[in-house]
């Protein structure tokens, strides 16, 4: 702040540098010192002066330079009965108003805001944002916010300007009738609506709110886990062709799975072998779902791959063998590397079984021919 310097015993220069960034009005300070009729009165650009004399708000100036006499004084001329040849020094407060914008002030949602949504139905979001305001009538703005405060900052006011964008914003967000998934899109115009709903209030503490910004609207945890769930089903697509996809994968990861003895290696080459016969089938099926039809001498479909085998698993001294196909465990009951009493287990089955005593394996050990007879002699 730079104050007015003293010549004699009155003030003679009346002026404010600001040298802050929040301060919206500031008191000339007379030390006790009256005001020299004649004196100086500085105005700088972004500001007016505001004369009070004895509780009753006097003179305004805009920007400029002024010598304070009668002829641009003519309130404090009737305040004072002063006469055309009056010179005697005078006391008077005087407030500079700084005008200009005062910008990146922040406004948020305390509570959620409840609202009724076409697709959701009743929900909550919050929301926060900025604005600037700006004195448009320092005046008023004198008389209904300021009063005698010395030295007043846009920190006095920023709360209640703060809870009354909130309240405008929840009346314009419920009324509006935009979607809540549209809302990102509309932030625009949500702010010229709830802009608009506050300009009367504004108007009455002599101020005004040339820009309102909606930063982010956000919604409660559970709508948006909802929505994160809907985008990914949006991802996957066609869900028959990524269950079998999935199935297809699921195969190979059996296939793979660590397990000793013979078969292993052909279980793991049947997994990926039908793995890759369904992933084919997938890539020549077209988008909708439904077969083209037939081209005129084009060669006829492939077959369907072959229905998936039972993969069974053994349990011999104490650890295990497999997955086997049935096929493979064919094949061992044959060279006697398995009988009725081995354990085995395949997925849904409680617990060990006896492979004798399962209807898919039984007939693997049927009884042996007898020998044929003699030949004739």
């Amino acid at each position: 702040m730079v104050f007015s310097f003293l010549r004699g015993e009155f003030i003679d220069v009346i002026e404010w540098t600001d040298d802050s960034r929040d301060t919206m009005v500031w008191r000339f300070e007379r030390h006790g010192n009256a005001i020299k009729y004649g004196a100086k009165l500085t105005v700088r650009a972004s500001q007016v002066a505001v004369f009070v004399h004895e509780g009753q708000l006097a003179d305004i100036f805009e920007p400029g330079l002024y010598q304070l006499e009668t002829n641009n004084m003519p309130i404090m001329t009737t305040l004072q009965h002063w006469s055309h040849a009056f010179n005697s020094p005078f006391k008077s407060e005087i407030y500079f108003i700084n005008t200009r914008r005062f910008t990146n002030l922040k406004w948020g949602t305390k509570n959620p805001v409840m609202l009724r949504d076409p697709e959701f139905g009743p929900t909550r979001l919050r929301a926060f944002g900025s604005y600037t305001i700006r004195i448009t009538d320092p005046a008023r703005f004198m008389t209904e916010i300021v009063g005698t405060d010395g030295h007043f900052t846009q920190d006095e006011i920023a709360l209640q300007i703060r809870n009354i964008v909130v309240q405008k914003f929840s009346r314009a967000v419920a009324a509006s009738g935009i979607p809540v998934l549209d809302m990102a899109a509309n932030t625009r115009e949500l702010s010229a609506i709830i802009a608009e709903a506050i300009s009367p209030t504004l108007t009455e503490y002599g101020l005004e709110m040339p820009e309102l910004y909606i930063e982010n609207i956000s919604l409660p945890e559970a709508v948006e886990k909802a929505l994160d769930k809907r985008t990914s089903m949006g991802v996957v697509g066609d869900l028959d062709k990524y269950a079998k996809f999935a199935t297809a994968e699921a195969m190979q990861a059996a296939a793979t799975t660590e397990g000793g003895g013979m078969g292993s290696g052909l279980g793991a080459g049947l997994g990926m072998g039908m793995g890759m016969t369904m992933a084919g089938q997938m890539a020549q099926q077209p988008q909708s779902g439904a077969q083209p039809p037939a081209q005129p001498g084009a060669a006829p479909p492939p077959p369907p791959p072959p229905p998936a085998q039972t993969l069974w698993h053994i349990a011999e001294n104490g650890q295990t063998r497999g997955p086997f196909g049935t096929d493979d465990l064919a094949r061992m009951a044959a060279a006697g590397q398995i009988t009725r009493d081995t354990l085995v287990w395949t997925e849904g089955q409680a617990g060990w079984e006896k492979a004798g005593a399962l209807p898919a394996l039984a007939h693997l050990f049927s009884a042996a021919p007898p020998p044929p007879p003699p030949a004739p002699g």
